[in-house]
């Protein structure tokens, strides 16, 4: 293999490493240095033996991405208010044809899934994620773990239990989705109470990430009206130089809002086909800089 077909080989399941890497740690740049590390592997490995160029691409890049979450998870460090996974652009095109496909994918790379794969150990998640999101077959998974099949099949029930536990499911068609998501920002723009309170379901939960370097709830808001009048006062107080873009972020449709032309806040809802359910604002600037690049 010439050093041209390497690098050939690894843009073109680039992609589905990046992919396997975010899902495992919810932060784009560390996804990112992860695949890096894999490209260096990769191109200063000897690949001789090397038959299934995708399947051990994936291998290494679940193995540091596991190596890189227990040392985070290891450092013990506290984040101030709620976290959320870091958003991720998601525009799967013509890459992924089949339409249960890409719900499946879409899912699996979700607010509400990512923030309960936070709370599982680095095995579970990388199981997890190659089943659910990839299709990878047991006998596989073990392999790239080097761990026996039994294990991993334990490892995957038990994953999926902890989700199924503690993620509600929703089946709400994509474009049901978006028109609740810019009847939401019609609403919220212009401080609409009444209209918020319309697409509000009456638990409706507000979960917001600052990291303490912007201003959003250091905890989670319950209720409609809690929820309805914090849009309000959003709108009273108004974003400087502000415009707002419709964008495909993890899956979905999100809200992009941006001051003075940089990433500001971003805004995505969780419904149950009728009403809102779930509002997700990521306001920390570290998690939203990778976004000034969108074109």
């Amino acid at each position: 293999m010439t050093a041209d077909t390497a690098t050939e080989l690894f843009e073109e399941h680039r992609s589905v490493l990046m992919g396997v890497a975010y899902r495992m740690l919810g932060r784009v740049a560390d996804a990112e240095d992860v695949v890096q590390d894999a490209w260096l592997r990769w191109s200063g490995g000897d690949r001789s033996e090397v038959r299934e160029p995708r399947g051990f691409l994936v291998r290494i890049t679940t193995r540091l991405a596991v190596d890189r979450l227990r040392q985070i998870k290891a450092r013990g460090e506290t984040y101030v208010g709620p976290w959320l996974p870091e958003p991720y652009v998601t525009d799967f095109g013509d890459t992924v044809a089949d339409g249960a496909e890409r719900a499946v994918l879409a899912d699996s790379v979700s607010l509400a899934v990512l923030v309960v794969l936070e709370t599982l150990s680095p095995l579970e998640r990388a199981v997890f994620v190659l089943r659910e999101a990839f299709g990878h077959p047991y006998a596989e998974i073990a392999a790239m773990l080097d761990r026996g099949e039994p294990a991993v099949r334990q490892l995957a029930a038990r994953a999926r239990r902890h989700v199924d536990e503690r993620r509600p499911r929703y089946d709400v068609d994509p474009a049901r989705r978006r028109d609740l998501t810019e009847r939401f920002l019609d609403a919220a723009s212009g401080g609409d109470l009444a209209g918020l309170l319309e697409l509000l379901a009456p638990d409706v939960r507000l979960v917001g990430d600052s990291g303490g370097k912007a201003r959003a709830p250091l905890r989670v808001l319950d209720g409609a009206d809690h929820v309805g009048r914090f849009f309000v006062g959003v709108a009273d107080k108004g974003v400087p130089d502000v415009s707002v873009r419709m964008v495909e972020l993890n899956g979905g449709p999100a809200l992009l809002v941006l001051s003075g032309g940089k990433p500001d806040t971003v805004v995505q809802i969780d419904a149950d086909g009728d009403r809102i359910r779930t509002v997700y604002v990521v306001r920390n600037p570290d998690k939203l800089a990778a976004l000034a690049t969108l074109p």
